[in-house]
């Protein structure tokens, strides 16, 4: 009996979920493989917590090997998929390797766009991995400790002002956690004055939280606003330097540190199918399956998937990447057993944003929630989707106990024995840099 084989690419949201909800439900005559560039899924929306110190990395990721009982994991990244022999071509740790599939699930996430101001692919930080998130962290952790050891004062304040880019629930979930972040930090460095450290959040938008009520959004800005972050709506930056930002109406920003969470493009992969695109994502039928081409599926940030709910478009967000994949599991299921397909239907249960010190904003089910209750939700849903029961009560601990403690101010190096006798380079802004009025 020939074996067929249901492989998933992509290790995010909706790729996992699909790969737990069919482990161990297919027929004899089928296999599961996943295959992912990461070992592990990423709970982007926590990732402004693991930035700030108020979680740590690992508890903002879930192994995959750990979620798949039946189904094989393959860590690798797709190079090509050939539509017309049904087969696709990964690099591995073995190398490249072709795999015969008989229906693939196409379930990228998408990748940070930085060409959208100018300087800012050179002078931007994006927020998308948990890659980035400690590369912040260590850079604001870097940055007050140069502040202690420079003497110009315009310059101490450059290196102390942060610059958000974007007032979306990664923007303001950043924003949040970034001057907790600080606030409990500067305990730390004597040196540091308050009025040194600053958190400035802009946003194109009339508001913030543009996907939530505008009481939301109102609620959220004030909340921000009361510790001390500068919240900037209808302001946009129209150029960035390693210096300043400068703003739409000739304002200059003195910042070094730029962080951006606007803007989003296809994964690579995408843009070479030349599979049915609109907007850089893949055209599906309402059963998920993509149009005119047999045995593909795409799920998730990479598919534009309209809802049959309302006829819209889904949101990019985890809650529909979960729904859409149980959805395509029904119907994977249903085409083995050669049942008729659904499809996607889905009426959304609300929406959660984290904005630090244990604050949030919500609306679930039609009623809005602010402050902790929010917050408490917020963490809630995340917690549940964690793998295990083992990891659940693992992190649930961990976090509980976090709650009593200060944000951790440890600067993660990783150096190698034979790099520690290396001269370090100098980072840029340990000099004195002279003020400037262009950029």
């Amino acid at each position: 009996m020939d074996t067929k084989t249901i492989v998933i690419a992509g290790g995010g949201f909706a790729g996992t979920t699909l790969a737990r909800a069919l482990d161990g439900k297919l027929p004899p005559s089928h296999r599961l493989l996943l295959i992912s560039e990461e070992s592990y899924t990423t709970f982007n929306p926590m990732l402004p917590e693991a930035l700030g110190a108020s979680i740590f990395p690992e508890q903002v990721v879930a192994p995959i090997r750990q979620m798949l009982d039946h189904g094989r994991f393959i860590m690798g990244r797709v190079n090509a998929v050939d539509t017309a022999r049904r087969t696709l071509t990964a690099t591995t740790l073995a190398g490249e390797t072709t795999l015969a599939y008989d229906h693939l699930v196409l379930a990228f996430g998408n990748r940070a766009r930085l060409d959208l101001i100018p300087g800012l692919e050179e002078h931007g930080h994006p927020l998308k991995t948990v890659g980035d998130a400690m590369h912040i962290r260590n850079m604001v952790l870097r940055r007050v400790a140069q502040i202690e050891l420079e003497d110009d004062t315009e310059v101490r304040r450059r290196l102390g002002h942060f610059v958000i880019i974007g007032g979306g629930f990664s923007g303001v979930e950043t924003a949040g956690e970034l001057v907790e972040c600080l606030k409990s930090l500067r305990r730390y460095y004597p040196r540091v004055a308050a009025d040194e450290l600053k958190v400035t959040l802009l946003q194109d938008g009339p508001r913030l939280l543009p996907e939530l009520s505008e009481r939301l959004g109102h609620a959220a800005h004030k909340s921000l606003a009361a510790r001390g972050v500068d919240v900037r709506t209808s302001t946009r930056a129209t150029c960035i330097s390693d210096r300043a930002v400068a703003l739409a109406g000739g304002e200059m920003l003195r910042s070094a540190t730029v962080l951006c969470t606007i803007g989003t493009r296809p994964n690579a992969l995408v843009e070479r199918t030349l599979l049915p695109m609109e907007r850089g994502r893949i055209v599906v039928n309402p059963d998920l399956s993509v149009q005119r081409t047999p045995g593909l599926w795409a799920i998730g940030d990479c598919a534009l998937i309209v809802n049959g709910y309302d006829n819209k478009p889904a949101p990019a967000t985890a809650q529909f990447a979960v729904r859409e994949a149980r959805c395509l599991a029904e119907n994977l299921l249903a085409t083995i057993s050669r049942q008729p397909t659904r499809a996607f239907r889905h009426r959304s249960l609300g929406a959660m944003a984290a904005i630090g010190h244990r604050k949030g904003v919500a609306i679930i089910f039609g009623i809005p929630l602010s402050g902790s209750p929010a917050w408490l939700l917020w963490r809630a849903y995340y917690l549940s989707q964690m793998p295990t029961l083992g990891r659940k009560v693992r992190i649930f601990v961990e976090w509980t106990w976090g709650m009593f403690f200060p944000n951790d101010i440890t600067h993660l190096r990783f150096s190698r024995s034979h790099e520690l006798d290396a001269v370090p380079a100098q980072p840029a802004d340990a000099a004195k840099i002279p003020a400037v009025a262009t950029i």
